[in-house]
């Protein structure tokens, strides 16, 4: 079969399969919207029906596609190629394809005939082979010529052998099928006119798996994300919208250039335009290839709009007449029109991968993370510990709890203990909820060389000091503990006290030191006289 005009298919699946040495006809992938149930509550059951019945229809509507290329299209193929079969049996090829060759010759002398001469060669090649089936394929797509041969235009009627075609035809055209394909695809023949009926059926035809699995993946990525924002009937209304308005934009630019073009590109174009403008300027993933070479780049959404449509341009001056870039073109425009006036009146809120987002920042934050902290490593390693604080105090503030941080910060503060940096970092440390054994260590360090250091005094507040004591205790710093204890023991009105009091004897009495443990029964008897370690250990009190 040769190869029509194939408007609205994008060029990244454009195939050239060919059968007899003749490129197959291309097409492409018809909508696939996907219905969204809506939040609100119909008012009536009448309502209600309506409501479901017409998402039932946008969801059926990704069903419609492939049902008419295997139910019809695909089915008008095979019963062509077996009745081309037939055809090169009768007399009819003597007659008809001479006439079929003569009219290529005529159609490719014409300007912007999308007949080539090297497709009449091949044509010619193919009839001195008497390989007539393929050639008959070929005569099926040309509608204009196959018109007037049917009207018995092509052949005069004072031909000797117009009785014998006369009469082989007869005898032939029941066997022939009915068109389907060039009934609801757009004409680009002369004379065509307007085709309002076929600008919006032929968004639902197409020639290939390839071609109907490819516009699915587009039509997949760009329309759902679209429904979600729009819902299935403003998503609906637009996906034809501009699927009718790519067509009809292609009609102006290659009517009576021969041939018929259908699918589903220009309508997907349409779709990629709006997910441009109503993302804007936040910037995504595209894809993009160069010959051989294929990337991703990460660009605001309303950058790409341009790059689009200048690239299908440049492809309708520069490329072949197989694929009709205007359609996407009219595509991209009708689509970003119709985004940009919806928006205008209506606020749509658009879909974001909240999981994709946090990944994202996250990578982000332990980027900045990572490059602060080979900033503060470089100025430590030159031993500046003026620069090297500062750094690590930048980093402390990206990562609070990065235990590599606090350590570094704090030890290059230490070499200014007065500082308020070498202050900032041990309440930092000692901040930490001590959930970990890593955490308590770095405490219970910080605090010993805190306390030796630190000038004037130390500067810690007391819920501080009496989350340090608890940590202690954990870790078995006993000794440590009864230090913040004592410091704490003038404040015994504060809230904490009476449990973190009764934490450090616990611990005391369970590692055998009890003489320690009865040097507070006095505190506990004052400020926690219902605890059980109290009353345990007043009964432990020896007999005088």
């Amino acid at each position: 079969m040769l190869t029509t005009c194939c408007s609205q298919c994008p060029s990244v699946f454009d195939t050239d399969a060919t059968r007899h040495g003749l490129p197959l006809r291309r097409s492409y992938v018809a909508p696939r919207p996907r219905s969204r149930t809506s939040a609100k509550q119909p008012k009536n059951e009448l309502t209600c029906c309506l409501i479901y019945s017409f998402k039932f229809c946008v969801s059926r509507i990704k069903d419609l596609t492939p049902a008419l290329f295997w139910g019809w299209q695909e089915s008008e193929e095979k019963t062509v190629a077996r009745t081309a079969q037939v055809y090169a049996r009768t007399a009819l090829p003597v007659i008809e394809l001479p006439l079929l060759i003569q009219y290529l010759e005529s159609e490719s002398k014409r300007k912007g005939s999308r007949i080539t001469a090297p497709l009449v060669r091949q044509a010619k090649a193919l009839y001195e082979k008497k390989q007539y089936g393929p050639l008959y394929e070929l005569m099926w797509q040309e509608r204009t010529f196959r018109q007037q041969l049917l009207d018995g235009k092509a052949l005069p009627g004072d031909s000797p052998q117009y009785a014998q075609w006369e009469a082989a035809r007869a005898a032939f055209s029941p066997v022939e099928p009915k068109p389907f394909t060039s009934r609801w695809a757009m004409s680009y023949e002369p004379g065509a006119g307007l085709q309002p009926v076929q600008a919006l059926t032929s968004t639902f035809l197409h020639g290939s798996t390839a071609h109907l699995i490819g516009n699915m993946v587009f039509l997949f990525l760009f329309g759902f994300t679209l429904e979600m924002a729009l819902g299935p009937f403003v998503y609906l209304a637009f996906y034809l919208l501009c699927g009718f308005g790519a067509s009809l934009f292609a009609g102006l630019f290659y009517d009576n250039m021969g041939g018929f073009g259908l699918g589903a590109s220009g309508a997907i174009a349409g779709l990629m335009a709006m997910y441009a403008v109503m993302y804007r300027m936040r910037r995504i993933r595209f894809f993009y290839m160069l010959a051989f070479y294929f990337n991703y780049a990460v660009w605001p959404a309303l950058v790409v709009l341009p790059v689009w449509m200048a690239f299908e341009l440049a492809q309708h001056f520069i490329g072949g007449r197989e694929v009709a870039y205007m359609a996407h073109f009219g595509g991209l425009l009708v689509g970003a029109i119709t985004m940009w006036l919806y928006m205008r009146v209506k606020a749509v809120e658009t879909p974001v991968d909240e999981e994709g987002e946090k990944k994202k920042a996250a990578l982000a934050q332990q980027e900045a993370v990572n490059q602060a902290i080979r900033h503060a490593q470089k100025h430590t390693h030159a031993l500046d510990f003026n620069q090297a604080t500062k750094a690590w105090r930048h980093a402390a503030k990206l990562a609070p709890g990065h235990l590599k941080i606090l350590r570094s910060w704090f030890e290059s503060a230490r070499h200014a203990p007065a500082s308020e940096d070498f202050h900032a970092a041990a309440r930092s440390i000692f901040k930490l909820p001590g959930h970990t054994d890593a955490e308590r260590q770095l405490q219970h360090h910080a605090w010993r060389s805190y306390c030796e250091r630190a000038q004037p005094v130390p500067r810690i507040t007391e819920s501080t000091m009496h989350a340090l004591a608890r940590n202690f205790v954990r870790q078995g710093e006993l000794a440590d503990a009864q230090k913040l204890c004592r410091m704490l023991e003038g404040s015994a009105t504060h809230p904490q006290w009476a449990g973190t009091l009764t934490m450090l004897v616990n611990g005391m009495a369970k590692t055998g030191k009890l003489e320690d443990a009865r040097a507070w029964l006095p505190a506990l008897q004052r400020d926690a006289p219902q605890e059980a370690i109290t009353r345990w250990l007043a009964m432990q009190q020896p007999a005088a």
